[in-house]
């Protein structure tokens, strides 16, 4: 069956990935339902991990940048073994046992891990080391003193604890940059037992959850599934529509009075005077707005 056309196609999917796709293998079926090149995603997840990957079509790729970077997970930790990934999928390091544990045990544990922490990402991550990613030197067999970077998880709640197979569920609300297999391998050495990540499911990311996915099946359907209109999920920005005497400036990349009272570098949402999307501005401080993106630019 022939893609639809991709006149107009410009907004948000947003997929319920399965386990063992990569992001860019899910972007690339996105790009063959819908007939278009220009496609993007926000935030990898590993082949594992399964939940919300939104994706970007046509002009709504630019905005990516502008999204809430906030996401949260829910996931299985187990403890008792230590691995290279710090996930299920690394070789095996160390077995140890796991101790008497109960559920305000674990809630104790885990109280230092909330608000903003410094992290030691795992060694088999995508953070660049020595201009190559640290992934691929791990894979080479090279043990790398990884930076701890700052992060915040905002919310973290021990969901239940299975003493006998020495499983815990956790959901939270965490930065971008968090790692889940850190906070995984730093509880159990918290713990002095050691601990891997045994499952992990994306529930929200950059203001999308699991109420607006699709699974990936349904891009084989007709009709595709219909796109999220960019300003739904640029809601969390001020908005100022143009006037009919603001819309040739605008397009022609001139700076524009700003309606509102904004903060210096506040990022604005701009919409024409029929109130769709016509770009993304940012504001001086001096009541200018000063085009950062425009939707048809004129020359």
């Amino acid at each position: 069956m022939a893609p639809p056309s991709p006149e107009n196609h410009c907004g948000f999917l947003v997929l319920d990935k399965p386990a063992g796709l990569t992001s860019h293998d899910c972007v690339a079926r996105v790009r063959r339902a819908y007939g278009l090149k220009r496609v993007g995603h926000g935030g990898t997840l590993d082949p594992a991990v399964t939940g919300v990957l939104p994706i970007a079509l046509g002009p709504a790729t630019r905005l990516l940048p502008y999204l809430e970077g906030a996401k949260a997970y829910r996931g299985v930790i187990q403890l008792g073994l230590s691995t290279s990934s710090d996930d299920l999928s690394g070789e095996l390091i160390a077995r140890r046992p796991v101790p008497l544990l109960s559920a305000a045990n674990l809630e104790a544990a885990l109280a230092p891990f909330q608000g903003a922490i410094l992290q030691r990402p795992p060694q088999v991550s995508a953070v660049h080391v020595g201009g190559e990613r640290a992934h691929v030197r791990a894979r080479r067999g090279e043990t790398m003193e990884l930076e701890p970077r700052p992060v915040t998880i905002e919310h973290l709640r021990l969901l239940g604890w299975q003493a006998e197979s020495g499983q815990l569920e956790l959901e939270l609300r965490c930065s971008a940059g968090t790692y889940i297999r850190s906070l995984a391998r730093d509880l159990g050495e918290s713990l002095g037992c050691g601990a891997a990540l045994a499952q992990l499911r994306r529930t929200e990311a950059l203001g999308f959850d699991l109420i607006v996915s699709v699974p990936l099946e349904a891009l084989d359907r007709t009709p595709r599934p219909p796109l999220i209109d960019p300003l739904s999920a640029l809601a969390h920005l001020p908005l100022q529509r143009l006037g009919a005497a603001d819309q040739l400036s605008w397009c022609c990349g001139r700076a524009i009075a700003s309606a509102m009272t904004l903060a210096n570098d506040q990022t604005v949402v701009v919409v024409n005077p029929e109130g769709q999307w016509a770009g993304i501005a940012r504001a001086d401080g001096d009541g200018l707005l000063q085009p950062k993106l425009v939707l048809g630019a004129r020359g």
